[in-house]
This record gives structure tokens, C-alpha cells and sequence, in this order.
């Protein structure tokens, strides 16, 4: 069996069956089971339990096409971003941004109180959004010979989902039923202002040298490659000038809007990137585990806490009930496809028929879409871009 564990192939598929089960643990729980903490915690049990070889990770060699696969990812995820929208839904973008802001509040000075600075900063960024900001973290720990640390945001990224979905799917049913009672006295009003749907259809379909999907793929990597070494050059992280000039690419016709979805690569980019996050924890022990486990349960409460109090507060500014507001700021804790998810499945638990269901559904969407483009593919990159810089 060792021997034919060192065959890349078939190491990889092993650690793919995890990400294959952890997929599917994901889909039948209605993602309330994160796909990436079943495949973890997998992992974990495997390799302690001698299951896995040590070096299995090394063995697959996928990992390394993952850590290629970072950059372009990050342009990708600017050019996710519906400029427009973001502009239309101004309220739902300083919700989701007020929640970052208590919650990095609380972390940094608490965290930095009880256990470290470099424990707060380990945690800060993931818990603001989702994997690229726990590469971003784990890569500079690593670096500054700080890998003891690096378990932190990795369980954090796979546990902050438990705790955010559930609390995001009371607020959404509270607020559900409080459209219905508005519809039957007449005083609900529909959201005003441009919607995501709205965005993609009047969004242009084709680029440029839109006729091969192999020069989309190449353009994405050559404006990695620019962020790359920008980043070198001014010693600002690399993700923020990925995540910028994947914005302003688009702007300018270089890429087109989902650029990997358009060359056809995104599933395997995003498979080799969870190849990555998975082989952090490859030299982990239990009792590292055990070690931060404090650290890491007082960083998800704290943080899940700061941003539905960064929610509730922002939703008052900006005069929106609060049961609205705080399931927009709290989609940093899951972000898509969990906001769309909570989204269909409130609307259909709460609705008495189908026009109801998708007036509820419409109402709901958009803010918790943009609420995790806000967070969890900008604010978080840029939080993780800056703090690991300052350790």
C-alpha cells in the first residue's frame, strides 16, 4: 500500500475523497457542516492515526499547483466584484464593513490582552472572510517561523460557519416574518435600487479575444504574475495588488467579468487551492491542537459577536432594521453559497404561497450577496494583506 501511495495520482485522489466527502456532507446539511472543516478534521484523524503518511501531501505534489493557483484566484475574486451594485446597495456595503470593524476592534484588543498580538492577527483576517485571507495569514507565519500558529486561522475558517449560519438564519426568519405581517397591513415596500440578477444580465458576456478559453486563463495568470511582482517591488502584499488589478481589469476590457469561470478553470483552482489549506495542517499535532484551543474559541466567539454587534449598530445608522442588517454583516462568517442558501430556505419556510415566497426571496438576496462580496471577497484580503504585514 506504501508503495503505491507514492504514485502522485493516487495520493492526490486520497485527499481529494476528503474534499469529495466534505462536498457532500456540505450539500445534504444545507451547508450548516462547512465543506472545509469535514475535509480538515478529516485530514487531521487520518494522519494521526497513521492512516495517511506524513508526507502524503508531498507525495500528491497537487499542493504546489494550488500555491501557483493563489494569485490568479485573487484576481479572479476582483473580478467578481459588480462595481455598480456595490454602489446601488451602499447601506448593505457599511453594514457588512461596520461588522469588520467592531469585530477586528475586539479581537485585536482582547486576543492581543489574553494571548499575543501575533495570536489576534492569526485569527483577525479569517474570521473576516474565507480561504484566500487563511492563506494570506498562514503563508507570513509560516515565514516569520511562527508555524505553531498557523492551526489558528485554519480551524477558525472551519468552524466559523457553524456558528455564523445558524445565527444569520434566526435574524432572517425573525425579519421574514415581519415582511409578511407588512405585506397583510400593506406597509412593506420592496427594496429599492438595482439587483444582483439585474447586474449580471445587463453585464457585457464577452471580452476581449473572447473566442479561446486558453488566452482568457493565460491573461488571468499574467495579472497574477504583475501582482506578483508588484508586491515584491513595493513590499505591499501581493493579494492586494491581485485583488486590485483584478478590479481594474475588468474596468479597462483586459478581463472579463468570473474571469476563471470563463476559462472554464475555476473548480480546479479553487480544488488546488483547498490542497494548500489542507497541507498547512500536514505538521500539526494534537497537542498544537489542544495548545490553541482557547485562543481559537475565544477569537470565533469574540468575532462572531463584534460583527453581529458592527451589523446591529451599522444597520441603525443607516435606518434598516436590525434583523436585516446583521445577517449582512455576519455573511463574512460563510459567504456564498451560504447566504443563497439561507436566502431560498427562509423564503420557503416562511412564505404561504409562491408569490410571497419570491417577494421574501428578492428582498433577502442582494444585500446578503453584496454582504459577502464586501467581506469575504474584498475586506478580508485586505485585512489579512495588511496586518500579516505588520508582524
Amino acid at each position: 500500500m506504501s508503495e503505491l501511495l507514492n504514485n502522485p495520482l493516487i495520493a492526490t485522489v486520497l485527499i481529494f475523497s476528503l474534499i469529495a466527502f466534505g462536498e457532500w456532507v456540505s450539500i445534504i446539511t444545507r451547508a450548516r457542516i462547512p465543506m472545509l472543516l469535514t475535509a480538515m478534521v478529516s485530514f487531521l484523524i487520518l494522519s494521526w492515526t497513521g492512516i495517511f503518511p506524513e508526507d502524503i501531501m508531498d507525495r500528491s505534489q497537487f499542493a504546489v499547483l494550488g500555491s501557483i493557483l493563489i494569485g490568479p484566484a485573487i484576481v479572479h475574486m476582483g473580478t467578481l466584484i459588480p462595481l455598480s451594485i456595490l454602489r446601488s446597495q451602499y447601506k448593505a456595503v457599511l453594514i457588512a464593513l461596520s461588522g469588520l470593524v467592531v469585530s477586528g476592534v475586539l479581537v485585536l484588543s482582547i486576543i492581543t490582552f489574553v494571548f499575543s498580538y501575533e495570536t489576534a492577527v492569526a485569527g483577525i483576517g479569517p474570521i473576516s472572510g474565507g480561504v484566500v485571507a487563511l492563506l494570506i495569514t498562514q503563508e507570513k507565519l509560516t515565514e516569520i517561523g511562527l508555524s505553531a500558529l498557523v492551526v489558528i486561522p485554519a480551524l477558525i475558517v472551519a468552524f466559523q460557519g457553524v456558528l455564523g449560519m445558524p445565527l444569520a438564519l434566526n435574524f432572517m426568519r425573525r425579519y421574514a416574518k415581519k415582511i409578511v405581517e407588512g405585506i397583510d397591513n400593506g406597509t412593506f415596500s420592496p427594496m429599492k435600487g438595482a439587483t444582483i440578477g439585474e447586474s449580471i444580465s445587463g453585464a457585457k458576456k464577452q471580452g476581449p479575444l473572447k473566442s479561446s478559453t486558453t488566452i482568457k486563463l493565460f491573461l488571468v495568470f499574467v495579472v497574477g504574475a504583475v501582482g506578483v511582482i508588484l508586491g515584491e517591488v513595493t513590499g505591499i502584499h501581493y493579494s492586494l495588488w491581485c485583488l486590485g488589478l483584478g478590479i481594474v481589469s475588468v474596468k479597462f476590457g483586459i478581463l472579463e467579468s468570473e474571469s476563471l469561470n470563463r476559462a472554464n478553470s475555476f473548480t480546479l483552482t479553487m480544488i488546488g487551492i483547498i490542497f494548500v489549506v489542507i497541507g498547512t495542517m500536514a505538521d500539526v499535532s494534537p497537542g498544537q491542537v489542544i495548545d490553541n484551543l482557547p485562543a481559537i474559541l475565544s477569537i470565533l466567539l469574540l468575532g462572531t459577536f463584534g460583527i453581529a454587534l458592527g451589523g446591529f449598530v451599522g444597520s441603525k445608522l443607516v435606518k434598516w432594521d436590525p434583523l436585516k442588517g446583521m445577517p449582512v454583516a455576519l455573511t463574512a462568517l460563510f459567504g456564498f453559497p451560504g447566504d443563497y442558501i439561507l436566502c431560498e430556505e427562509v423564503s420557503r419556510s416562511t412564505a404561504r404561497n409562491e408569490k410571497e415566497e419570491k417577494m421574501i426571496f428578492d428582498e433577502l438576496l442582494t444585500p446578503m450577496l453584496i454582504g459577502g462580496f464586501t467581506t469575504v471577497t474584498v475586506a478580508s484580503v485586505i485585512i489579512a494583506g495588511i496586518l500579516i504585514q505588520t508582524l
